[in-house]
């Protein structure tokens, strides 16, 4: 099969000939490794992609796929594929309108969806939709008003509990199709292998949702051609092979995922594991031990986080072997990332990896891991030095789903922690005047979905991809990222300098879990919502009780303690940027109030309008300021409570005399 010929189905049939009985797929049931050969990974694909054709779906259509990752996910991807359809994934969380944009953008008929959750969620709308019909002045109101026609006429589930009294006509068992296809192969003999053959490189295989930060999400169109370019590319560079295992966690809807999990897993031979739920997925990785692993930067937060919790609940004596080698790990990194070998740090590196970081990486699931990659979002600078001390290998990818994920990243020797590397093979780069970010190689995508105005401002006529960032080149080649362009500012000497650089440095503090800045007249000031975890477990070794979120926050120990961190985070910011006054907000932010995306990008400008009378009090440096919120129960009762939320004045606060900067691998001050 020549390059221009490959789509993932072919391959698919080429692993499953070559290695039949290797595992290819595993997921976890029961606490027990469920593997999946690429011999049966094929067969069933082949028997779903029947059962498609069984349900009407033809060549060109789109099949929806709403769910947790699993076997099943993939399984109907490739079927999809396999008859010249392509997929559109949607975010689990998805709900309303978002979930009923995409469906109906899309022209989607077949959904195939987790479980009673998500079917319920599509029986609900179809009921809307079915209504409006009826009566149109119901589709008044969103979310119908402004939308196409819901076309889903079958859901397919592939988790069955709770819907056995379920007896809508649109709802199929997903094995129910696998059966049905079975027999609908068997009277259309050679269909499938013609159809499998028809498929080009250049058709669409997969529709990916765009992180919508200030509208509705965009479907962009992404070929095989595109996403095995870019495959191509990053193993060049990290050579990947079918021994190598990688944990699917991460929702397929996600570029990211698509762009290792299939792209790479299917180029190849990669075995993907599936961990039995969000509750187990630490556990279940450390058990797996990947050698492969891509994660947005809340991720390698997180993780960061947890460290810093364990640390602070260990005993004197492991909080300073760790303290020590953790120190003898940064040095070697520091020379490592440079091309630099150890020198003589070697020996001492080798008993402080034994004694203090190979135990951490071993918690942390990456005993094993070899390449580790964060994308998706800038990772604050301070965050990834603290990973290269631990002994992983982190490399920061930029891209965008316009481009399959990546297009820059970072080489083994020629790491800098406040850029995002350079260019894969076959990508180019150039900087407009105006400082935007312009990508052009083989895995720009081919457009968004019925939408060729936007298409024609993302892409020139020259193929270049406007990415909307601004940033710049540095004296080694490296991009540096500085901001959207629109988010972008200027300080009074001129200066151009990003909000999410200060974000991050603030995010940097275990007890910070988002902060969200705003140019004042006077410096910055921020929204602040707090780690839970991290904020939850000082709080009780303080023997401070708490009820909720709302309590933990307002507490003014809690409001001490968060001002002296951003307090150390000034001390590394230029005097024209630091934050001067910042609020502890009374909630998380939330993808289902659209306050961040589904991949947990802020949505800055639903938070100035929905938070303006609390940035209007910052900017004035009012002490405190009263908002109105609606707290709703479980039992759907609606009450609206005043909450009193103090504002912090940074500019005269200074740190309690004799107190040391906290160490980076810990929480306490």
């Amino acid at each position: 099969m020549s390059a221009s010929d490959a789509t993932f189905p072919k391959l698919l049939r080429g692993l499953a000939t070559k290695n039949p009985d290797q595992t290819a797929l595993q997921e976890k049931r029961y606490g027990i490794w469920q593997p999946m050969t690429w011999s049966t990974y094929a067969a069933r694909v082949q028997d779903f992609a029947h059962g498609l054709a069984a349900l009407g779906v033809e060549r060109g259509q789109i099949v929806a796929v709403l769910g947790d990752n699993r076997p099943e996910w993939l399984i109907a991807e490739l079927a999809a594929q396999s008859i010249g359809a392509a997929v559109v994934g949607i975010y689990p969380t998805s709900i309303g309108e978002e979930l009923l944009h995409i469906l109906t953008l899309a022209r989607v008929k077949v959904v195939v969806a987790e479980d009673q959750e998500q079917v319920d969620k599509l029986l609900k709308l179809r009921a809307e939709a079915a209504a409006a019909a009826v009566d149109p002045s119901a589709a008044t109101s969103a979310p119908f008003a402004d939308m196409p026609p819901l076309l889903v006429d079958t859901v397919v589930f592939y988790d069955p509990h709770g819907l056995e009294q379920y007896t809508d006509e649109c709802l199929r068992d997903f094995t129910a199709v696998e059966a049905l296809g079975r027999e609908w192969g068997a009277t259309h003999p050679g269909w499938l292998d013609e159809q499998v053959a028809r498929g080009t490189s250049s058709d669409i295989a997969v529709i990916c949702t765009t992180s919508g930060t200030t509208s509705r999400p965009k479907l962009a169109e992404l070929s095989h051609d595109n996403l095995l370019a870019m495959a191509d590319h990053l193993t060049a560079i990290d050579p990947i092979d079918s021994n190598d295992r990688y944990v699917s966690f991460l929702p397929f809807a996600w570029i990211g995922e698509q762009m290792l999990a299939v792209a790479c897993g299917l180029s190849r031979g990669l075995t993907l594991s599936f961990p039995e739920d969000s509750a187990t997925q630490k556990s279940d990785m450390r058990e797996i031990g990947p050698d492969v692993m891509f994660s947005p930067p809340r991720i390698w937060e997180g993780m960061l986080s947890e460290v810093q919790v364990r640390i602070d609940e260990a005993g004197w004596l492991k909080r300073k072997v760790f303290g020590w080698g953790y120190d003898v790990g940064d040095k070697a990194a520091g020379r490592r990332v440079k091309g630099q070998g150890a020198g003589a740090l070697g020996a001492l590196h080798w008993l402080a990896d034994q004694v203090a970081l190979r135990p951490v990486r071993d918690q942390l699931g990456l005993a094993r891991n070899q390449h580790a990659y964060t994308g998706g979002a800038p990772l604050g600078p301070d965050v990834f030095r603290f990973f290269h001390a631990i002994g992983v290998n982190l490399k920061q990818i930029y891209g965008q789903t316009e481009i399959c994920g990546i297009a820059v990243v970072h080489r083994d020797d020629d790491i800098a922690f406040n850029t995002v590397g350079t260019p894969i093979a076959g990508t180019e780069i150039q900087i407009a005047d105006n400082g935007e970010i312009l990508l052009r190689s083989a895995s720009v995508f081919k457009g968004y979905h019925r939408n060729p105005a936007a298409t024609a401002e993302a892409v020139d006529p020259e193929g270049w991809l406007h990415t909307g960032d601004a940033g710049y080149l540095d004296d080694n080649g490296h991009l540096v990222v500085i901001d959207r362009q629109k988010d972008v500012l200027t300080t009074a000497d001129g200066t151009r300098f990003s909000s999410a650089f200060i974000e991050n440095k603030l995010k940097f503090s275990p007890y910070v879990e988002e902060a969200v800045t705003f140019a004042a007249d006077n410096g910055m000031t921020a929204i602040i919502t707090i780690d839970p975890m991290t904020t939850g477990s000082w709080a009780e070794h303080e023997r401070l009780s708490y009820t909720t979120y709302t309590d933990l926050a307002a507490k003014a120990e809690v409001q001490d303690l968060v001002a002296e961190e951003i307090h150390r985070a000034n001390e590394d910011l230029p005097e024209s940027i630091r934050v001067q006054r910042f609020v502890l907000l009374h909630k998380q932010f939330d993808p289902d109030d659209d306050e961040i995306t589904r991949t947990r990008k802020v949505r800055r400008n639903v938070i100035q309008d929905r938070y303006g009378l609390i940035i209007d009090a910052l900017n004035r440096g009012d002490e405190r300021i009263g908002i109105t919120t609606t707290v709703t129960y479980q039992d759907g009762t609606k009450v609206d409570r005043t909450i009193d939320l103090r504002i912090f004045d940074l500019t005269t606060y200074r740190v309690p005399e004799g107190r040391g900067r906290r160490p980076v691998w810990s929480g306490r001050r």
